[in-house]
């Protein structure tokens, strides 16, 4: 296991100077919107809390994590905060893998897709669209957190901006239930497959979902996604440990012990495989580690796109 002050330092150090977890420069790595066709107004703003679009840069970080884990090396982990941003930039870039920008860009492209069928009003705005900054407070950096999200909330705030959509359970959470209390500015806080309204008949006849721990036992909505498969032809096989009783797949562990994520997301693939029908998740999360314990998954979105 590494230091945990050591990741957290770096983290918060991040966050702190480029409003992301891994010090990367927005304009970048936020750049799928460029591909879609997204409306430029609308009455919700999709907010994607740059979750999914970090997923290549978090795969990336974690392999080297698991290379130096208990190794000597691990103790120059705390030094990372004052490599220059810039330098850490072009790194995480060059090591990030292009089919996993794609899948990103595709993921998020699907959910535009599905919005817009189910004839939801809503926009995205790139500028808006910030990290929640909810590692931190995973992490216990109470402190950064609050400040990061006093940042988020007054810029949306002064934006006009009353309700969003969100695409990940971790930003979810965050802009429902943390920043409300934190920073006393409340939005109108939906998920994307809550509005969606497909009927149809998509490609997955049946399927094994894996619930996220924000979305089964925290913000306990695991019944809408249901749902929203149900319109569309896809039958869900439960296993036990489901909804708010959901195990975690092991991945917030990720950033401060991998051998912990992987022993905990291996229990969890076990339960999901054994059913013996396609594992879905709707978390970016999840889809990393419940992939890097062996699991063929794949998104949510990607199953109700089929049904437009």
């Amino acid at each position: 296991m590494f230091d945990p002050k050591d990741i957290i330092e770096n983290i918060a150090d991040n966050v702190r100077v480029t409003h992301n977890p891994f010090g990367l420069n927005k304009e970048g790595f936020n750049t799928w919107w460029k591909e879609v066709d997204v409306p430029a107004t609308g009455d919700a703003l999709l907010f994607t809390g740059l979750m999914y679009q970090l997923v290549p840069y978090i795969k990336a970080a974690t392999g080297y994590l698991e290379k130096y884990e208990d190794k000597p090396m691990a103790k120059y982990l705390k030094y990372g905060k004052f490599i220059p941003k810039t330098v850490a930039n072009m790194g995480l870039q060059k090591i990030a893998s292009q089919d996993e920008k794609l899948k990103t860009a595709t993921t998020l492209g699907n959910m535009v897709k599905i919005l817009k069928a189910s004839d939801v009003s809503f926009f995205y705005d790139h500028d808006l669209d910030e990290y929640s900054g909810v590692l931190l407070y995973d992490l216990g950096d109470q402190e950064g957190f609050e400040n990061h999200a006093r940042f988020v909330a007054k810029k949306l705030q002064s934006a006009g901006i009353k309700k969003l959509i969100t695409v990940d359970p971790h930003t979810t959470y965050a802009l429902k239930v943390l920043y409300p209390k934190i920073t006393g500015i409340s939005f109108e806080v939906q998920t994307w497959f809550e509005v969606a309204d497909l009927a149809g008949k998509a490609e997955h006849g049946e399927i094994t979902l894996h619930d996220p721990c924000f979305y089964g036992r925290y913000l306990e909505v695991s019944d809408a996604p249901r749902a929203a498969l149900n319109k569309a032809g896809v039958n869900c096989t439960e296993i036990n440990n489901n909804g708010s009783f959901t195990n975690c797949c092991g991945g917030p562990a990720e950033s401060v012990s991998p051998k912990l994520a992987d022993e905990v997301g291996l229990r969890r693939v076990a339960e999901l495989q054994a059913t013996g029908k396609p594992i879905v998740a709707l978390c970016p999360i999840c889809m990393v580690n419940l992939e890097k314990c062996g699991a063929d998954v794949v998104d949510l979105s990607s199953v109700l796109v089929d049904a437009i």
